[in-house]
């Protein structure tokens, strides 16, 4: 297992499969063991599709939306 798949949280260095945003989204397929990277959008777009063949789907797209804390001057 690489340190990528040990630690499965993404960072910004982590980029879309299919357009090269910052990713999301990680899934690992169960056949080959392969991960692939997507972005929200095309996470939700292939996910009818890999979603049965995926034996991990890491989905940090609410990151997207989550309030972030203001620090206070």
């Amino acid at each position: 297992m690489t340190a990528a798949l040990a630690d499965p949280t993404l960072t910004a260095i982590d980029r879309c499969d299919r357009c090269g945003a910052q990713a999301y989204v990680r899934v690992v397929l169960e056949a080959s063991g392969g991960a692939l990277q997507f972005c929200a959008h095309h996470a939700r777009a292939v996910e009818p599709t890999l979603r049965p063949l995926a034996s991990m789907w890491h989905d940090e797209s609410s990151r997207l939306t989550d309030k972030v804390a203001l620090a206070e001057d």
